[in-house]
């Protein structure tokens, strides 16, 4: 058989197919389509496949006959297949390249046709496919606004030139920017809030290396995944590295739910460039990701959206649902004609864009529900002009998106921004955070213990009254709760920022912990003449010998309290280098 193949040139590639030669730039199409004309071809024999379809082989492995050895090449092309399968229905090849929605998939149920050249789970192909499937900006507003997949889904950008917001990360002349023109893309952990772009930003590396044949890309939500899924789609890579000269891009969404040992797996194969592997996480890295992978790794924060780059998304999503804008500072647009005859008010949208709180997600699908409710509500033969006003987009934003985590970084951050406003004396900005804090949920009496300490820490004896303040405080928290103790919390945090400020006794108590941590040797013992002698042995022993009663004096007394080793010692004006 080895005589009846092509001669291989040295910089061509063997189809395990066909077994026809193709330069490296143009494998990766061949073999898709070589694979799915062989899947379609083939005819499974009656009894050949007991399982359910959904767990089917993508590509018939029925022997090929050949004048040359028919055993032989069925063996081969066994051997070949055999690394493209998978025991795991979600990690199977075929839906990452069907190109197109199933039957069951909301979409699929109404209208039946692409509405993004490219998702996940559901979008690859070769260009001419590719090239074929319809886009979203084919369909009429009044369609898409029928469907149940959400907005921000739908309208995801496909290029970094539609990715907004970002700038500092993925701008032009960053260097990431650079990596991913040139399709050398590290391994990166993109951390930052809801909304912000995060899962967008992997989906525009995910249709970069699949439109450039550079890449497979595969996506597993740490939320739904287990550690042997994980090791299956790595012993993909492996196989897809080695016949195919293509490496696998992994994006793990929430990666942060793994826990260590899980974490731990993508360890070797990170290192040895086996996977890239991309996380998205809203916690804080250095706390959720084990260390010898985030060295591993490029983390690239991401910030909350601003209001103007919302109002960018907001007027990329209009336009492209060819939605007119009445009120808008481009006259010659905002009443111009559209076969849908829906219309949007400038304040709507800026609306929106103020208080979703730089949440992409929430901005898009806000404008989804908006426009959904006025469309649904008017009869579509009449062809009404339907109006979204700023009253509807705040009907559907009944409730306010604090950005506020009670048990993530937000909490933190938000507490030590408190405690500095206080320190600084800045009475507005402490009530600022107490409001930030209070209204995103967080729990009363917690605030009130930070304000305990911080009466002793930062105000001390500066004013005695500080500390009854607010201890009296966490009482009254305790008895009557939210709302009505919100004012009982904005009264002391304004007290404690009035207040004058000494860390006099915090720093006395801090060089004391460092002597009796930092003594060599045994402890210093205590002087007898302080000691305790309630029996008569201990008074034998010296205890109590030669102490003197304070009160039985009306002068100051000379009286050594500190062991012999540390008399003369002022921690008020003490150093650890210099005791």
């Amino acid at each position: 058989m080895a005589d009846d193949m092509p001669p291989l040139a040295p910089d061509s590639l063997q189809c395990p197919v066909c077994f026809e030669n193709f330069t490296p730039a143009t494998i990766n199409d061949h073999l898709d389509a070589c694979l799915q004309e062989s899947s379609a071809d083939s005819s499974p024999s009656a009894g050949a496949e007991t399982g359910p379809p959904g767990k089917r082989s993508r590509v018939s492995v029925e022997p090929i006959n050949t004048p040359s050895s028919p055993s032989s090449m069925a063996g081969t092309q066994s051997r070949v297949f055999s690394v493209f399968q998978t025991n795991k229905e979600k990690l199977s090849v075929q839906p990452e390249r069907s190109g197109v929605f199933t039957s069951n998939s909301p979409v699929g149920k109404g209208i039946k046709r692409v509405l993004t050249e490219t998702k996940f789970g559901s979008a690859g192909g070769t260009e001419a496919q590719l090239s074929q499937q319809p886009k979203f900006e084919t369909l009429p507003p009044r369609t898409l606004f029928t469907f149940d997949k959400p907005l921000a889904e739908i309208l995801r950008p496909n290029t970094l030139e539609e990715y907004f917001g970002q700038s500092k990360v993925v701008g032009q002349q960053t260097l990431i920017r650079s990596l991913l023109d040139s399709q050398e893309i590290p391994s990166l952990i993109l951390w930052g809030p809801p909304g912000c772009g995060k899962t967008t930003l992997a989906h525009i590396i995910a249709s970069s290396s699949k439109k450039k044949g550079t890449a497979r890309f595969v996506t597993l939500s740490a939320t739904s995944t287990s550690t042997n899924e994980v090791r299956e789609v790595i012993k993909q890579a492996q196989n897809e590295l080695r016949l195919c000269k293509r490496k696998t891009i992994l994006f793990i969404d929430e990666i942060h739910r793994f826990n260590k040992s899980q974490q731990d797996t993508f360890l070797p194969h990170v290192e040895c460039g086996t996977v890239t592997l991309i996380g998205a996480t809203t916690e804080n890295p250095s706390f959720q990701v084990n260390a010898a992978l985030l060295s591993r790794c490029r983390v690239l924060v991401l910030e909350k959206l601003s209001v103007e780059a919302m109002g960018l998304i907001l007027n990329r999503a209009v336009e492209t649902l060819e939605i007119s804008v009445r009120g808008a500072q481009n006259s010659k647009d905002q009443d111009r004609t559209n076969e849908s005859n829906i219309f949007i008010e400038q304040k709507a949208l800026d609306t929106i864009a103020f208080l979703c709180d730089g949440d992409a997600r929430i901005g898009l699908n806000s404008l989804q529900l908006a426009v959904q409710a006025q469309v649904k509500s008017t009869d579509p033969n009449q062809s009404p002009e339907i109006l979204v006003t700023e009253e509807h987009v705040k009907e559907g934003l009944q409730r306010s998106h604090i950005l506020y985590d009670k048990a993530g970084e937000e909490h933190y951050n938000c507490i030590s921004a408190l405690h500095k406003s206080m320190r600084g004396s800045h009475e507005n900005a402490s009530l600022y955070w107490l409001g930030r804090m209070l209204e995103g949920g967080e729990d009363p009496l917690y605030v009130a213990r930070r304000l305990v300490r911080f009466a002793s820490e930062d105000v001390g004896l500066a004013d005695p009254c500080a500390l009854p303040q607010a201890v009296s405080t966490f009482q009254a928290c305790h008895f009557i709760g939210m709302p009505e103790c919100e004012v009982v919390l904005a009264q002391c945090v304004v007290y404690l920022a009035r207040a004058p400020k000494s860390v006099e006794i915090y720093k006395a108590y801090a060089n004391v912990k460092a002597c009796v941590r930092n003594h060599k040797g045994p402890l210093p013992s205590v002087p007898l003449h302080l000691r305790n002698a309630p029996t008569k042995l201990m008074k034998q022993l010296g205890y109590a010998k030669g102490y003197k009663y304070n009160p039985e004096f009306s002068r100051h007394v000379e009286q050594e309290y500190l062991p012999e080793e540390l008399r003369g010692t002022d921690f008020f004006n003490w150093s650890p280098s210099n005791p």
